[in-house]
């Protein structure tokens, strides 16, 4: 049911368990010119609502009723081929023009209508009954009478999806706080932090929320989903209160309510939703491949135009010439055949149902039947990181603390160390400065990695009943292992209090004030939060001040990015290079260090903290300022080294790319750090390779000085961030887009999800090259629409990505069969189908001319009616068509030799070169076979038609056995069962050929006379162009 703008507050009661359902947003086909507004929203009041907003409908239909099948027809005759066709077929309803059956002309062009009409039909349904699905969810809605009215008759789905854009209200969580999942908008799967309006959450009671006058003022709509302004303003109080709201009291559509229940006030809904201005319009992808033969049809075409004005022009322009002109164009219009399209068709369904049936790729669904040849031509592979190449989840792998390294095999020994040296309660003195036992500084380190981070311990029994006893105190609670979880808005931070859990360390409990950890004995320690300052992306650390509840002891504890700690420890001489080694290993490194306070250092500090955030000016500096007077020769205690898991056979397939010659470009929103790790770990940027991270710029003169600077290095791969990015491409694009394409990789982070499909459009416009984007996520759809084969992971971040996908993936791996064997298969079979076909039209064209200028130029058909149907079907269509089968390489060899996919991306197998080497053929056979079948017929013209036709069709299968490269047995089938067609039907065809004459030994003779003048050469020349240059793929099979 929609859900109106501005109307009550919607109360959604959220349940963990329910499956994330993915929704594919599309903006309408039809955008209304509609200026998009700021708005003024009233808590319970629609009546004072003066603007109309768009219905909260998810469309992604290309079609309605209406307009289905003029927009199908559209799509089919805006091909010349097609549009051709229809021209010719219904020039034949002109008694002056006809020329044969109407059937000959008009049975090919309907099959072919019908056969795409079915397909997109069937393609539509499938989409409407998406969007259907998605629309009908239900939520429940607040209304005056204090009860909770049903938006529908029928009951309320416990739902944790956010149906609208909303300012967050209130919350059933003590804290006032709730966490949301949005990695359907933003590709993170960490948990983020939302918080409610201070004034509604402090309401006693629901129904408080109509008898407050309060209203939210709200930013026009647009596309940044990282940022957000507003007012709540409450008027019935005096003074009245004004709440300043930003992006942590939003909650955007498509985002999941991981915690609680939540209450709040639609501002936008419909396509003014930020998910929905995310995503681009999907467009109806062509084949390169298609448009290549589009662009030989028009030739031929003209051909056709040029031969037809020659041959009445050789007549004289007699009497009604211009009707003989269009004659000879009918009747030469066999040059440009039909079954082209039907062939080729029927040629890409086969591929997709070869694709499918493959057991090495099990899994993958091919959604775009159009475009398989496509995998076989591609330039650049534009990659999501989180979750395509890695698996997002993150593993302990080690703890370095200056002296001693521990990796995973020696976890056992910190766990000892912790058991036997649980600290005794009374207080220390304090010990003089001697090298602490290595016992002592573990116990340290893991403490301080125990407390120091954002993590929250949630208990299962705890969430599933909150909502039917929310008074349950504390102490009750059990805080036994196996039902907890951790919730935190980074997974690094999961993964290490989770290590500290497995040595013996366990964070048991923790709430705004304090938190509780349990040592291996079992006791829980009580430590205080008296500060916390939180990670951001310009200080890269996040520190915590704890007062222990034991001895009173007050120390302040830190971690962050080596390059952000190493001027705030104390000196020491491994911090620097131990980093650079972990970073090697492609561990994400943070250095944990700590600092005791006294009471009054404390005390001091504490004052001056407030005073600096009460100030007006420059808050942001003044609260920087007091922090850094605490972080001064912090004591180092370790360095942990965290991996991020890659998918299975990552590194593998990225280098098997790489030797194909596909450059590869890694879009991510993650950081710039984990991003250059992640880089290196997958050897997507080898390991001798320089890498030149860009520097942050933001105005035109930076951004030429950096793109001078990167213009000098080499071989190179290159690191960039989103908003660098952006400045660049606005001042210098083209520059931009040069230097970067020439080198080996690129990463590009923080880009958000439009940026990723502006990268992919830009590489389409400025290199002229094939794209592939693949993603796994719900931000990565627009990027996998835009680019011209679009690869979908089905990955833990949800099915969006492969279902707007062409092509949808298990595993990131299966990405090199994809392509080298059956891209590569793809486009070298419908090359070799397309040409064939093309060469099936020109030969008969070619002995139609020799027919029509012997007989002095006359516009008369040489095969009538069924012949020429048959020939384009029954005849000769199974061997022409089994050349999908034909490979020139075993999939094993494709795989094992990358570089033999190199020169599919020159396009050689279907270029203008190749094409004028088959219309060569076709003339000399051509000419060979009529004037063969005239210079040894008997006096009587009946015998030319049976002679030639027997001929032609004898030397169309034994092309077909010249073109193949491997044999298929049902290829040999194929051609024994047209040879056997032909042959019955030989006994039919009376009125065009005379049985007595067919069965004397002269017509045998004369037939395979013509068939070997019009077929050895072109064996002959076929064996010695094998002998003296040969192609790649035939030196490696051989």
């Amino acid at each position: 049911h929609a859900v109106h703008q501005g109307w009550q507050p919607l109360e959604y009661k959220m349940n963990m368990k329910v499956n994330k359902v993915c929704c594919e947003c599309l903006v309408h086909t039809c955008r209304r010119k509609k200026e998009l507004k700021a708005r003024t929203v009233w808590l319970g009041h629609p009546e004072k609502c003066e603007e109309k907003y768009p219905k909260n409908a998810i469309k992604n239909q290309k079609y309605n009723i209406v307009t289905f099948v003029p927009g199908v027809l559209y799509q089919q005759f805006k091909f010349f081929l097609n549009l051709y066709f229809l021209v010719v077929a219904c020039s034949q309803f002109v008694p002056s023009l006809k020329i044969g059956y109407l059937y000959t002309y008009w049975a090919p062009l309907g099959f072919v209508l019908a056969v795409t009409m079915v397909r997109e039909a069937v393609d539509e349904v499938r989409r409407c009954r998406r969007d259907k699905e998605m629309n009908s969810q239900l939520y429940s809605k607040l209304t005056v009478r204090g009860d909770h009215s049903m938006t529908h008759p029928d009951d309320i789905i416990p739902y944790t999806q956010i149906p609208a854009d909303m300012i967050f209200l209130r919350t059933s969580e003590k804290t006032g706080s709730c966490f949301i999942r949005t990695d359907q908008l933003d590709g993170e799967t960490d948990w983020k932090l939302r918080i409610t309006v201070a004034c509604t959450q402090r309401l006693p009671a629901l129904g408080d929320l109509f008898s407050i006058s309060a209203y939210v003022y709200a930013q026009k709509p647009q596309l940044d989903i990282h940022s957000f302004e507003g007012n709540f303003t409450r008027e019935d109080c005096d003074p009245p209160i004004h709440e300043s709201l930003s992006i942590e009291n939003t909650l955007w559509a498509s985002t999941v309510v991981a915690s609680g229940t939540v209450i709040g006030v639609v501002i936008y809904t419909g396509k003014e939703m930020r998910s929905v201005l995310n995503t681009s319009q999907s467009k109806n992808k062509v084949g390169l491949l298609d448009l290549e033969l589009n662009r030989l049809t028009k030739a031929l075409f003209l051909a056709q135009v040029v031969l037809s004005v020659v041959m009445v022009a050789l007549q004289g322009f007699l009497g009604p010439w211009f009707r003989n002109l269009f004659r000879f164009v009918v009747l030469f219009s066999y040059i440009i055949p039909i079954s082209l399209r039907v062939n080729l068709d029927m040629g890409k369904s086969a591929y997709g149902w070869m694709i499918m049936k493959d057991e090495n790729i099990p899994g993958t669904v091919v959604r775009t039947s159009t475009i398989p040849e496509e995998l076989g031509r591609l330039a650049y592979l534009l990659t999501d990181k989180t979750g395509t190449l890695t698996q997002n989840e993150m593993v302990f792998k080690r703890l370095h603390l200056g002296t001693v390294s521990y990796g995973m095999d020696t976890m056992d020994e910190i766990q000892s160390h912790i058991i036997h040296s649980t600290p005794s309660r009374k207080p220390q003195p304090p010990a003089p400065k001697v090298r602490k036992s290595v016992s002592s500084r573990i116990h340290e380190a893991v403490k301080a990695i125990a407390l120091c981070h954002n993590v929250t311990p949630v208990y299962e029994s705890r969430v599933n009943g909150a909502s039917a006893e929310p008074e349950g105190t504390e102490a009750d609670q059990d805080f036994s292992d196996d039902n907890r979880t951790y919730q935190a808005s980074s997974p690094d931070e999961v993964a290490l209090v989770r290590w500290t859990e497995s040595v013996g360390l366990t964070l048991v409990n923790r709430d705004l004030m304090s938190l509780q950890l349990k040592t291996p004995a079992g006791h829980i320690l009580t430590y205080y939060i008296l500060q916390i300052f939180p990670f951001t992306s310009e200080s890269k650390r996040m520190g915590i001040i704890v007062r222990e509840e034991a001895t009173g002891d007050i120390t302040f504890y830190m971690k962050g990015a080596d390059v952000a700690m190493a001027s705030i420890v104390q000196y020491n001489d491994w911090l620097e290079e131990e980093c650079g080694n972990m970073a090697r290993e492609g561990l994400r490194t943070l250095v944990v260090a700590k600092k005791s306070l006294t009471e009054e250092q404390y005390q001091d500090f504490e004052s001056r903290y407030n005073q600096a955030k009460l100030s007006i000016h420059d808050r942001a500096l003044k609260v920087a300022a007091a922090v850094e007077s605490l972080e001064r020769e912090m004591e180092l205690l370790c360095l942990t080294g965290v991996e991020d898991q890659l998918q299975a056979d990552v590194r593998p397939t990225l280098e098997l790319l790489r030797n194909a010659g596909i450059k590869i470009w890694m879009l991510t929103g993650d950081k710039l750090e984990t991003a250059t790790c992640i880089a290196k770990s997958s050897h997507l940027v080898s390991r001798n390779q320089d890498i030149h991270v860009f520097k942050p710029v933001s105005n035109r003169g930076e951004a030429h000085l950096e793109l001078n600077a990167f213009r000098r290095k080499h071989d190179c791969a290159l690191v960039i961030s989103g908003d660098s990015l952006e400045v660049c491409l606005r001042y210098y694009e083209h520059e931009f887009v040069e230097l970067a394409c020439q080198c080996p990789a690129v990463v590009c982070c923080r880009c958000s999800p439009t940026q990723k499909a502006q990268i992919v459009r830009l590489l389409q416009q400025h290199t002229d090259n094939r794209t592939c984007a693949i993603g796994d996520g719900g931000n990565d759809v627009s990027m996998i629409q835009a680019a011209d084969c679009g690869i979908g992971i089905e990955g833990k971040e949800g099915k969006q990505a492969s279902l707007a996908a062409d092509f949808s993936i298990t595993q990131f791996k299966h990405i090199g069969r994809l392509l080298m064997v059956h891209g590569r298969n793809s486009y070298k079979r419908s090359a070799a189908l397309g040409q064939f076909v093309m060469h099936r039209g020109m030969i008969i064209s070619t002995m139609q001319a020799v027919f029509s200028s012997i007989f002095y130029f006359a516009s008369v058909p040489l095969y009538q009616g069924f012949l020429m149907v048959g020939y384009a079907t029954i005849y000769t269509m199974f061997p022409v068509f089994s050349l999908v089968l034909d490979q020139d390489v075993k999939p094993e060899m494709a795989l094992l030799y990358p570089e033999l996919y190199k020169d599919l991306t020159k396009g050689r197998s279907l270029s203008f070169k190749t094409f004028l080497i088959w219309v060569l053929i076709s003339i000399y056979q051509g000419g060979i076979l009529m004037y063969g079948a005239l210079v040894l017929f008997d006096q009587e013209f009946v015998h030319v038609v049976a002679i030639s036709f027997t001929a032609l069709i004898l030397t169309e299968l034994l092309m077909v056995a010249l073109t193949v490269r491997t044999w298929h047995w049902l290829m040999v089938v194929a051609e024994l069962f047209s040879l056997g067609c032909y042959l019955a039907s030989l006994a039919f065809l009376n009125e065009y050929f005379d049985l007595s004459f067919i069965t004397t030994r002269v017509f045998l003779w004369k037939v395979c006379v013509i068939t070997l003048v019009s077929c050895l050469p072109l064996y002959i020349i076929k064996y010695l162009k094998r002998k003296f240059s040969p192609p790649s793929y035939s030196k490696l099979s051989s």
